[in-house]
């Protein structure tokens, strides 16, 4: 680790009481992606040393999803576990930091807001180097009135303090210059400052804002403007779309500008850890790519189709309506109309799955084909396999799962029943309507099927006697 990278301080230790959710706030999802992790895929991409999250609500919940995707400990945890300001909740942080030396910068970032970009953070941290006072932070200036602290400036424009909302006077709420809420600072200042902060308050919390005024001594805090969308905390769920809102326009801007077309990017909903999305691909409206699914070149995937953890390869094509989940998918292969493809499912090369197919760990092979009306689960189809309309593999008996093999170049008719464990050999024929309950050997002919009776002139007497049964007046 660098010594000269910044260390990174999250607060998110808060309640979020306005969430009205018993999900921890800063677990909330915008594109896919929790609050907090966005926070910290920000820091990390901005050269971030350490990145030290302050957890309160919950800690244990909010510590395990940071070590499912961020791996175990690449985030380390300082724990607020009373809540007495933003203040406090960084003096919890410093104890982590006892061994490293005052000229490091500290960044302190809000968990809660998701959508400050790593180049706004790489700025902070260069505000700070320059600044005499080693404190720098982000300003915004609200699109409506909003209780944030105000940024107090004596009259040649140095940052003298900052008044927050419940302490400030009428004429000190007229300013429209807000603190945003992001600071970085020596880390040498900060722990001086932080141990002359006092709860002479209107909520009787450790402001953290009060470090500005004790930088005001060391010749004033650098102020960057950002724009409030791009600073924009959550508090409700409302705030919540309106972060969602952003987020995902700015994700399909970007694969366009990388050369997807969207017909209708306002209803293309692409999550943040999505991709790679490669060239020339087309995605219809109300299309869904969740999770870490990636497209390859020159795929189509049209109208109301959802992806989730679905790997797609060049030139595929996706129909409409189609439902995929941890899946793979070959080149050229095609899917749907309203195909459900369920975990584990790997469609090969120029295999085809048609309307209302659905496959559940099945591998179909290179050129194999279920065109329609069928369900195979726990399934191996060989290559240029044909699946009838109607086909089943019955892979569940109450108590476990079998597996069905279907070999390379197998026919099986419509309504087959293949009922598992069982093998149908390499170019086999299953007769229509046949329940198969052993193997099939290689080149055999399956059938079980009832042999079909012809009874002569039957229809013309049944509707003869049903004539005589009339009653007159009768009718249909």
């Amino acid at each position: 680790m660098s010594r000269t990278a910044p260390l990174v301080f999250v607060m998110a230790a808060g309640l979020g009481t306005r969430m009205k959710s018993d999900l921890p706030k800063v677990l909330h999802r915008i594109a896919g992606r929790p609050l907090l992790h966005w926070v910290v895929t920000s820091a990390r991409a901005a050269g971030a040393g350490r990145v030290i999250a302050i957890l309160g609500h919950k800690a244990d919940a909010v510590q395990a999803s940071l070590g499912a995707v961020f791996g175990p400990g690449a985030v380390e945890v300082a724990v607020q576990s009373e809540q007495r300001g933003t203040g406090h909740a960084v003096q919890c942080a410093l104890p982590a930091v006892t061994a490293e030396p005052d000229d490091r910068i500290v960044v302190i970032l809000s968990g809660d807001a998701p959508l400050l970009g790593s180049e706004r953070i790489a700025e902070l941290v260069a505000a700070c180097e320059a600044s005499p006072a080693g404190l720098a932070l982000l300003s915004t200036v609200p699109p409506r009135p909003m209780p944030y602290g105000r940024l107090v400036r004596e009259t040649g424009g140095k940052l003298l303090r900052i008044v927050e909302d419940a302490d400030a006077t009428e004429d000190q709420r007229k300013i429209r210059d807000t603190n945003a809420g992001f600071y970085a600072i020596r880390l040498g200042h900060l722990r001086h400052d932080l141990a002359r902060l006092r709860a002479d308050n209107a909520k009787g919390e450790l402001y953290l804002t009060d470090l500005v005024a004790h930088a005001a001594a060391r010749g004033g805090a650098t102020a960057i403007d950002a724009p409030f969308a791009e600073v924009a905390g959550i508090n409700d769920r409302v705030d919540l779309a309106a972060s969602e809102a952003v987020a995902r326009r700015q994700i399909n801007e970007a694969w366009m500008r990388a050369g997807v077309t969207m017909t209708d990017p306002a209803t293309t909903y692409i999550d943040a850890d999505a991709g790679p999305i490669g060239r020339d691909v087309w995605l219809g409206p109300n299309v869904a790519l969740r999770g870490k699914t990636s497209i390859g070149d020159a795929v189509r995937i049209d109208t109301g189709s959802v992806l989730t953890n679905v790997q797609v390869a060049d030139h595929a094509y996706l129909k409409p309506y189609s439902a995929l989940t941890d899946t793979v998918i070959g080149p050229r292969a095609e899917i749907g109309p309203f195909t459900h493809c369920r975990p584990g499912s790997r469609i090969d090369e120029d295999a085809k799955l048609g309307n209302f197919v659905e496959t559940k760990k099945t591998h179909m092979m290179a050129g194999a084909k279920a065109n329609h009306l069928a369900y195979l689960g726990d399934a191996s189809v060989g290559a240029k396999a044909n699946i009838g309309a109607g086909t089943i593999t019955c892979n569940y008996d109450g108590v476990g799962k079998y597996q069905t093999t279907i070999e390379a170049g197998a026919f099986i008719g419509s309504d087959t029943q293949l009922v598992a464990p069982v093998t149908v050999g390499r170019d086999a024929y299953v007769g229509a309507g046949t329940t198969v309950t052993k193997d099939v050997p290689r080149g055999s002919l399956a059938l079980t099927r009832v042999k079909q009776v012809n009874v002569e002139g039957w229809a013309d007497r049944f509707r003869e006697a049903q004539a005589k049964r009339k009653k007159p007046g009768d009718e249909h």
